[in-house]
C-alpha cells in the first residue's frame, strides 16, 4: 500500500509540474538592429541612450514587452560619418540573422540593403516619398522586405522653411544652403530654387562633409551669409550640437528641420517630431516580429508640422523677431 501511494504521489507531482515546465520555458530571443549614419556610437548605448531618437525607440520597445538581456538583442551600429562601413555593418547583421534592421534612411545605405537582402526585413526612417521611389513598389504597399517612415512630405516644406526665414529676418538676402553633396534630389533643390527667387534670397551650397567639419565651417565662413538654412539629412542631425554651437559662435541666425536645434539655441526650426519616429519604428519592429510583412505595412508619412523659435537665441544675436512670426510659432523659448 504504501508503494502505490509513493507511486500515486509521484505520478500527480508530474502533472502538477508539467504546467510549471512550460510555464517557465525561455521566451523567444528577438536580435534587431538599429543603424544610424552619423551619430557617435557613445550616443547609442545603454538602457537611455544619449541620442534622443534612439532613446525613444529603446524605451517604446520596452514599453511594448521587449527587453534587452531577457528576450531582446539590440543591435546598435553607426556608419560615424564614414560611408565606407555601410557595407561591412550590413554584412555583419546579416551573418548574425538579425530579425528586423531599423536604419537611418542615408541615400547609399538604402541601396545596399536593398542589394544586399531580399529577404531579413527592414524599417527606413528617411527624408521624403523621393527616398522610397527607388525602393518599393508604393507607399500604400512597399510589396518586398522594406518599410519605414517619412520625415517630411514633400520639397514644399523646404521652401516653407525658407519662408520662415525670410519672414523672421526680412533683411536676410544671402542664405547659406548646408547639405551633403548628392542628398538634396532635383524636385528639393528646384523647390528651394523657387522659393529663394520669389523671396529675392540668393541661396549658396555649401557641402557639409560630416568627416571635416573644421572643412565645412571654413567653407560656411567664406559664403558670406546672412543666415544659415540646415539640410534635412542625418549629417545635419547627427552633428546637431557642432552646428548649432558653431552658428551661435559666428553670429549666424539659421533656420534648422529638427526641432532638437532650436532647443540646443539654434535660432528656429521648423519640422516633425522627429524623436517620435524612434517610437513609432518600435511599433513597426513589434508587428514584423509578430508575423506581419514588411511589403505589407504601409509607409507613414507625417501628417503635423512645428515650429519653434528661440528667444533667448534671438536676443544673443540681437536680433527682433517680428509679432506675427512669434504669434504662428508652437513653441517659443524664452
Amino acid at each position: 500500500m504504501r508503494h502505490l501511494r509513493r507511486r500515486f504521489m509521484l505520478w500527480t507531482g508530474a502533472l502538477v509540474a508539467a504546467p510549471l515546465g512550460r510555464a517557465q520555458r525561455p521566451a523567444k530571443v528577438y536580435r534587431v538592429a538599429w543603424v544610424l549614419t552619423t551619430s557617435p556610437i557613445a550616443e547609442l548605448v545603454g538602457p537611455q541612450p544619449v541620442h534622443p531618437i534612439t532613446r525613444a525607440f529603446v524605451r517604446e520597445l520596452r514599453a511594448l514587452g521587449y527587453v534587452e538581456g531577457r528576450n531582446l538583442v539590440l543591435e546598435r551600429r553607426s556608419a560615424e560619418g564614414d560611408p565606407r562601413r555601410f557595407a561591412p555593418i550590413l554584412a555583419e547583421l546579416i551573418g548574425l540573422q538579425t530579425d528586423v534592421i531599423v536604419m537611418a534612411g542615408h541615400a547609399a545605405l538604402n541601396r545596399l540593403a536593398k542589394e544586399t537582402t531580399k529577404t531579413v526585413p527592414i524599417v527606413i526612417f528617411a527624408g521624403g516619398d523621393a527616398t522610397f521611389a527607388a525602393l518599393v513598389g508604393s507607399l500604400a504597399r512597399p510589396g518586398g522586405n522594406i518599410t519605414g517612415l517619412t520625415v517630411d512630405s514633400g520639397p514644399e516644406n523646404e521652401a516653407k522653411r525658407l519662408q520662415l526665414l525670410k519672414e523672421a529676418l526680412p533683411s536676410v538676402s544671402r542664405v547659406a544652403y548646408l547639405g551633403p553633396q548628392g542628398t538634396v534630389d532635383s524636385a528639393y533643390r528646384k523647390a528651394l530654387q523657387s522659393a529663394a527667387l520669389s523671396l529675392k534670397v540668393e541661396l549658396v551650397y555649401v557641402e557639409h562633409m560630416a568627416s571635416d567639419l573644421n572643412a565645412t565651417f571654413a567653407a560656411l565662413k567664406g559664403a558670406r551669409a546672412d543666415a544659415l538654412f540646415a539640410s534635412l539629412s542625418a549629417e545635419t542631425y547627427g552633428q546637431r550640437q557642432q552646428i548649432v554651437a558653431y552658428a551661435r559662435e559666428a553670429r549666424l541666425p539659421g533656420i534648422y528641420p529638427y526641432l532638437v536645434m532650436a532647443e540646443l539655441g539654434g535660432l528656429m526650426a521648423y519640422g516633425v517630431d522627429v524623436v517620435d519616429l524612434g517610437r513609432r519604428a518600435a511599433h513597426y519592429v513589434d508587428k514584423i516580429l509578430k508575423g506581419a510583412r514588411p511589403g505589407e505595412l504601409p509607409i507613414e508619412r507625417p501628417t503635423k508640422f512645428n515650429f519653434v523659435i528661440n528667444m533667448k537665441t534671438a536676443g544673443v544675436l540681437g536680433l527682433t523677431i517680428p509679432q506675427s512670426v512669434q504669434l504662428r510659432a508652437d513653441t517659443v523659448i524664452e
